[in-house]
């Protein structure tokens, strides 16, 4: 009899157990769900409202006593149409792309044998002078622009996107060398070594090895260049001015904002269609990208 009301009693409490950690589980899975959803507003709300206010008329846009959330006339294609029409918008983003797509192979350029030269090569100071590299990208581009400006004067190359193709390699080198000196430090040697055995130079070996095995962190490297390319408006602001020179993100905001008056439906409209390229491309990349960055090239 007490064997029976034993084991009773342990399947009493072993249910229970189990409800306890159901209880448990769904309380985190919910909790998770939540917090998921809550950060899926916060990123998604700012693409909503510019989609909305892209297709709002200005009377639906300005009108204080109307949602702010939703359509209260019908849509329209004015904004988009005053973008395209009257502005300078699809010039404005080949020179974007022709500036960002210069200053990615610049970095390449100069970041790869850079990187690879700290990682693999031992000389006096080296330490100190990589930490310095990326140092340098620390500093504030507010105090860099006015001895800038003296350099782009000198060259000549004011008003023009070469000013920006020549400055952008500032910010965006001394970051990509650091970063691939350390995806560089992982790559193992004896990979390196053995196509030295096998006859490669050290160029040879470079190529055919260590670069296909690094590509996660030269994705990196270019999709981190050309993101400081395209969205920086200090530099732009300070060295361009004639409208057809400028990049997206200086044109927009300049040709659009005339004193008190905003072009509010065209800025959103032209910062929802460029927007919407760059996000597929970054959803593309994803995954070469997070590999670059936490330096998971070892094989």
């Amino acid at each position: 009899m007490s064997a029976a009301v034993y084991s009773l009693e342990n399947q009493q409490l072993a249910r229970s157990t189990r409800r306890r950690i159901h209880r448990r589980r769904l309380v985190g899975s919910s909790l998770a769900y939540v917090a998921t959803g809550l950060f899926v507003l916060f990123a998604i709300f700012p693409v909503y409202w510019m989609f909305i206010a892209t297709f709002k008329q200005n009377s639906d846009l300005y009108s204080i006593t109307n949602n702010p959330f939703w359509f209260n006339i019908p849509a329209t294609w004015e904004n988009v149409s005053y973008l395209f029409e009257k502005t300078q918008f699809v010039r404005w983003c080949i020179n974007t792309l022709e500036i960002a797509l210069l200053v990615v192979a610049i970095t390449l350029l100069v970041s790869i044998p850079a990187g690879y030269a700290f990682a693999r090569l031992r000389f006096r100071g080296s330490s100190t002078l990589s930490i310095a590299i990326f140092l340098t990208y620390l500093v504030p581009p507010t105090l860099l622009f006015i001895p800038l400006s003296r350099v782009v004067s000198q060259l000549h190359l004011q008003d023009t996107i070469w000013s920006l193709v020549v400055v952008y390699p500032t910010f965006t080198i001394p970051f990509c060398t650091w970063l691939l000196m350390g995806f560089f430090k992982n790559v193992p040697k004896e990979i390196e070594e053995s196509a030295r055995v096998d006859g490669c130079s050290r160029l040879g070996a470079i190529s055919r090895v260590v670069l296909p095995v690094s590509l996660p962190g030269i994705f990196s490297v270019v999709i981190f260049a050309f993101t400081l390319a395209m969205q920086d408006f200090v530099y732009a602001l300070t060295f361009i001015s004639p409208s057809d020179q400028k990049p997206v993100t200086l044109g927009v905001v300049s040709d659009l904002v005339r004193g008190d008056l905003y072009f509010w439906g065209s800025l959103m409209a032209g910062a929802l269609i460029v927007a919407i390229p760059v996000s597929i491309a970054y959803n593309f990349f994803l995954d070469h990208f997070v590999q670059g960055i936490t330096g998971g090239a070892i094989k």
